[in-house]
């Protein structure tokens, strides 16, 4: 094959990136292929075209928003086609899999592409998605860069969603370009610069980013608490100014008190047997809606932490879920007169685990809920504890104690079901803390893969994974497997795992896989509560490791990897003999190891996360 022209149908720009994408990565793969994009009416008689685009012919209607594929390609050239322009852009990125590529984490060094002369293609592929919820939330220590990446990525491995927290995101920008935490390295951003502006600005960038490529785009969720008062609420720092009299009277009222809890805005709930209250935050979510037509799902969170909502006469009367509820039917009422059609999402969560006893939503159409464990056990799969033979706590008002066990969850997941039928999805935590805790990720790995594969099972219709976008050192399978069960519930998981370690490290897969799979059997810092470390073991295994990436440069980031596990075993044996003193130097050690080496692995390694999940862990084990 000498030449290759690419058949664009339509100008949807997903599908004119869809085309380019194609043309960038086969020009990288065949340098000597003169390949031309050619706008056309798809034409079934016209073999010699490569043709991208919708097709009617297909039997896909106009508002399709499954993401449904089809690539049928010959020697000379074929069809790829999808539900809708985003599947088109999935579907693209599947063909260049099928013809050998891999795409093993975010970023351009992520990509990898076979160098060959390409005679053909015959590809044949009819999938649909498994789960139309298959996403990511923005968390952790973020640049722009990291962001972006994080969008790129998600259609190459079959991903169609991203959700950014806040109406902007500072805190997570200043993380980053502040250097929170990092004595070796000076901030980005100094005391003359406004981090919500600057935020304000990428996030703009970003999300022409996300409607590039159709993805469907989450937002906000935190802040409506706070904000609509005049409150700032744009992460969880305990606030220094007053507040006026006006703003404390809207306040839960907590121990005789109507006061921030904790001092934090975002962690405090309001009066929500006030209907002023309830008006003012869903005047001013319909506000926003009607301002930011780029934003397909608003989240309509109440305050994050738990067992902090009004103790009022008036809100005692009911349970938070109660209140809730009858916020979302003012709120959709609203949305309704406005003309709006923008879907809200409403969560599970802490207190709200607890479903409404008399209110109910009156428009299931409108909402999205959002099923949001973050107190559970992540050694355990949702497979395993389909059944509950307990009896579920009572509700005892700002007396909860959050449940850990899946059985429980669940439970109370399905008391919310029997109430709401409507779409629904997974958030979880899979790759926010718990993943630290194994350190060869293995065993993580397989958890949020064997998770997402029975969603179908809790019935949830998917996953947006609440995570820190840095997530792929030492590997990436956590993330990879999560999203090839989202795409494909029937894949296996040993399968996806030797396909991922051949790409990402190739004839030294196999070695590496070994050394990964052995330190996830030697440490379980977060399965069950107490944390497992074979100290033996863990030494093999890094032994096994350390072998496997000497005087190999391409694989520095793995050394740099084996470096700090040789500092945390050293943590590990001071903390598990006692000695404060001796652990909280060993942890100085790791954490400026860490921080002095960021800068290597950056894309791949979020310090800022792992320093704090350390940090926590050892602050709970030694007291």
């Amino acid at each position: 094959m000498e030449k290759l022209i690419i058949g664009r149908v339509g100008t949807h720009p997903t599908v004119c990136f869809a085309a380019e994408e194609i043309k960038r990565i086969l020009s990288v793969m065949d340098p000597s292929l003169e390949i031309r994009i050619a706008d056309a009416a798809y034409d079934p008689d016209r073999s010699d075209l490569l043709w991208v685009g919708r097709c009617r012919s297909f039997g896909f209607s106009e508002s399709g928003t499954d993401d449904v594929i089809i690539i049928e390609t010959s020697d000379e050239g074929g069809m790829i086609t999808g539900s809708n322009p985003r599947s088109v852009l999935i579907a693209a990125y599947r063909f260049l899999r099928e013809l050998g590529c891999r795409f093993v984490r975010p970023g351009r060094e992520g990509e990898i592409i076979p160098q060959r002369r390409l005679e053909g293609f015959g590809v044949r592929v009819r999938e649909t998605a498994s789960y139309p919820h298959r996403g990511v939330c923005i968390e952790g220590a973020v640049s722009c860069e990291n962001v972006y990446d994080m969008i790129d990525f998600l259609p190459k491995v079959g991903m169609n969603e991203y959700f950014i927290q806040f109406a902007v995101p500072a805190e997570f920008f200043a993380r980053w370009y502040e250097r929170r935490g990092n004595p070796f390295a000076a901030p980005e951003w100094g005391e003359d610069d406004d981090p919500r502006s600057l935020s304000a600005e990428m996030t703009a960038r970003l999300e022409g980013e996300i409607k590039k490529r159709s993805l469907r785009y989450h937002k906000v969720g935190h802040g409506w608490t706070c904000e609509p008062f005049g409150i700032p609420g744009g992460g969880w720092d305990a606030r220094r100014t007053p507040l006026t009299a006006a703003q404390s009277k809207v306040l839960a009222e907590v121990n005789g008190k109507r006061e921030l809890w904790g001092g934090v805005p975002l962690n405090t709930n309001l009066c929500y047997s006030d209907a002023a209250v309830r008006g003012t935050v869903t005047d001013a979510i319909v506000a926003y809606a009607k301002d930011n037509p780029q934003v397909d799902v608003i989240h309509f969170w109440l305050a994050d932490g738990e067992n902090n909502h009004c103790e009022c006469a008036a809100c005692r009367a009911k349970r938070p879920a109660d209140w809730y509820v009858r916020t979302l039917n003012e709120l959709d009422a609203k949305l309704t007169a406005a003309g709006l059609d923008t879907k809200i999402v409403f969560l599970i969560y802490v207190d709200l685990l607890w479903e409404p006893e008399t209110e109910r939503i009156q428009n299931p159409d409108r909402f999205i809920l959002m099923f949001a464990p973050i107190t559970r056990n992540y050694g355990q799969n949702y497979g395993d504890f389909l059944t509950f033979g307990g009896t579920l706590p009572p509700y005892e008002r700002n007396r909860l104690k959050m449940p850990r066990s899946l059985d429980e969850n669940i439970a109370r997941l399905r008391r919310w079901q029997e109430q709401f039928d409507g779409d629904s999805f997974d958030f979880d935590y899979h790759l926010m803390w718990a993943h630290v805790g194994d350190i060869g990720y293995e065993k993580c790995a397989r958890n949020v893969f064997e998770d997402m594969k029975d969603l179908q099972k809790i019935g949830l219709r998917g996953m947006v994974s609440c995570q820190i976008q840095r997530c792929f050192l030492p590997t990436a399978l956590p993330f990879v497997a999560m999203a090839a069960a989202l795409w494909n519930r029937d894949a296996d998981f040993d399968a996806t795992a030797d396909d991922w370690y051949s790409a990402a490290f190739g004839e030294k897969g196999a070695e590496i896989r070994a050394a990964m799979r052995a330190l996830s059997a030697s440490c379980r810092l977060y399965e069950k509560g107490e944390p497992f470390w074979d100290e033996k073991e863990a030494v093999r295994a890094l032994g096994m490791l350390i072998s496997a990436v000497k005087d190999d440069p391409s694989l520095s980031p793995l050394g740099i990897y084996a470096g700090y596990l040789a500092r945390l075993f050293d943590l590990f044996r001071a903390v598990t003999s006692g000695d404060k003193q001796n652990a909280r130097a060993k942890a100085g050690e790791l954490f400026d190891y860490l921080w002095k080496n960021e800068p290597a692995v950056q894309p791949l390694l979020d310090v800022h996360n792992t320093v704090g999940t350390i940090t926590r862990w050892m602050d709970r084990t030694l007291g």
